[in-house]
């Protein structure tokens, strides 16, 4: 940033003096000055100390080949086109699996005898298969993660070393305000102990309208907003506030080219340091559940359900065996306050959510035929419910709408069927969607399509209960071994139920899945 400082103290004269004139005049207009904070001229004297505790992460992930990624041009048989493009897409690709490596930022947070901790994205290490931490001196330390967190986008490493280790502070983002300055380093492009300057240009942003698919949206209520310069690589890197404290961390940035345009976001400390310290503790994060799906209230919404503000969070659904269902909250209910605290907006009520006590029982105000309803109900955990498939993981979710597909049998994509998603296909117990088709296949001739939830299976006679993937996929693959002809299948479609026979003959080449709608 240029700073013309013999410009600037000239208009700073001028604006006082008019001020000492005039500003009496208008005593309605005018506001008293806080008090601020002596302005460092230099910024070298604040950064470096804090530098050594600022680290770059390097991680090595295998992909394995398929052939079948890239689906082939469909061009006339025999045709050089043909020939050539069947060379490249199916005898031309690398069958040996191939490594990718990506770039990230960290800083050192404590360290005991030998071993430090290490904060960073949980995105820079997601999936990664090997994980070096590159210390300022250039020391290359292997690194393993403790716990990650994909709803905030965080996640902590462990290192050992003999070396004794700079760490950093956390600072208080709940004081950060607008227009003050913000420091961040990090290792953009792989540019080592990179220091941007810069200010808050907003507090409390909500990116989630922007981000899709991002993780940590459905969480974080407000992002720390910066026009200091970030880059591809800063993820994971430190923002400081003057004193030297963490007051944020680098973790996404809004750019049309990938470079940086000025807008760039931070977690805010508040939320990481308590992400950090379970992470620490347990592993993994332990945060209050209350089970529903809810939305924003428009002033069009407030009207239809005659309330006087946006206020509050729409329930949109609710997941069964979910302590919303059990404390008796309904769909097109909208929750006015949560263990006494007003939800003065919608994104706000998961992180109030997270931070209730687990297995307490707290008071909830409900917008219900236009009147408040008082009920209580009991905090559960998140990660128990997710682990019990009562909330479907954001990042499998992605996965699949991305890639359309699931396991292949007889020409049918399949995914399993978890409680969170009971409403969405209409069905009230586990089983198997079918999610995409090969069109050549006998089940999309036969009237198949994304959607239909398969119940129950024959072969020879005998009935089997479908409830997983893996068990369809087994039915079926023991029945080809035995030489059986066909199955039977009963298909639910919008809770009309009949039976499709297909033949038990495997696809004599590589099915193409349609995309569902």
């Amino acid at each position: 940033m240029i700073f013309d400082k013999p410009t600037y103290f000239k208009k700073s004269i001028l604006a006082t003096a008019i001020f000492a004139v005039f500003g009496t005049m208008s005593p309605v207009h005018s506001v008293p000055l806080a008090v601020q904070k002596e302005v460092p001229t230099n910024f070298a004297n604040i950064v470096e100390p804090l530098l050594p505790a600022v680290v770059n992460i390097s991680t090595t992930t295998e992909v394995s080949a398929n052939r079948r990624y890239q689906e082939m041009p469909n061009f006339p048989p025999g045709t050089p086109f043909d020939e050539f493009f069947r060379y490249f897409f199916e005898e031309g690709q690398p069958t040996r699996p191939r490594k990718t490596t990506s770039l990230g930022s960290g800083f050192v947070v404590s360290q005991k005898g030998t071993e430090a901790l290490i904060v960073t994205c949980a995105h820079v290490v997601a999936d990664a298969d090997k994980i070096t931490v590159i210390l300022n001196n250039d020391t290359e330390l292997k690194a393993t993660v403790v716990g990650q967190d994909r709803r905030t986008d965080l996640a902590l490493l462990k290192v050992t070393t003999d070396q004794k280790l700079a760490t950093v502070e956390w600072g208080d983002s709940t004081t950060a305000r607008v227009g003050e300055w913000v420091i961040a380093v990090g290792n953009p492009f792989g540019l080592s102990s990179t220091v941007t300057i810069g200010i808050i240009s907003t507090i409390a942003r909500n990116i989630s309208a922007r981000a899709k698919g991002a993780p940590a949206v459905d969480y974080i209520d407000g992002y720390i907003q910066t026009d200091a310069s970030l880059n591809m690589g800063n993820s994971g890197g430190p923002m400081f506030n003057i004193d030297g404290k963490v007051i944020a961390i680098s973790t996404a940035i809004f750019s049309p080219n990938g470079g940086n345009i000025g807008i760039g976001f931070g977690i805010p400390s508040a939320i990481a340091k308590t992400t950090i310290e379970q992470l620490k503790k347990y592993g993994h994060t332990k945060r209050g559940w209350l089970g529903v799906t809810i939305q924003a209230i428009t002033p069009e919404i407030a009207e239809s359900l005659d309330l006087k503000t946006t206020s509050g969070a729409l329930v949109g659904a609710v997941a069964s065996g979910s302590p919303a269902a059990k404390a008796g909250i309904k769909r097109g209910d909208v929750i006015l306050s949560f263990d006494g605290k007003p939800v003065k907006e919608s994104r706000s009520l998961p992180r109030m959510v997270g931070e209730a006590t687990i297995g307490s029982k707290v008071p909830v105000t409900l917008w219900r035929e236009s009147k408040e309803v008082k009920l209580e109900t009991l905090v559960g955990e998140f990660e128990e419910a997710q682990q019990e498939g009562l909330i479907v993981d954001p990042s499998e979710e992605a996965d699949t709408q991305r890639t359309k597909k699931g396991p292949e049998i007889l020409g049918m994509f399949i995914k399993e069927i978890k409680p969170a998603e009971f409403e969405r296909y209409g069905v009230s117990e586990k089983g198997v969607v079918i999610v995409g088709l090969d069109p050549d296949s006998e089940a999309a001739e036969k009237g198949l399509r994304p959607g239909d939830f398969i119940t129950e299976t024959t072969i020879s006679g005998k009935h089997e209960r479908i409830v997983t993937s893996e068990q369809l996929l087994k039915l079926i693959e023991d029945a080809q071994k035995q030489g059986k002809k066909q199955v039977l299948l009963l298909i639910n479609r919008g809770g009309v139920q009949r039976f499709i026979t297909l033949a038990l003959t495997k696809p004599s080449k590589p099915a193409t899945p349609k995309a569902a709608e």
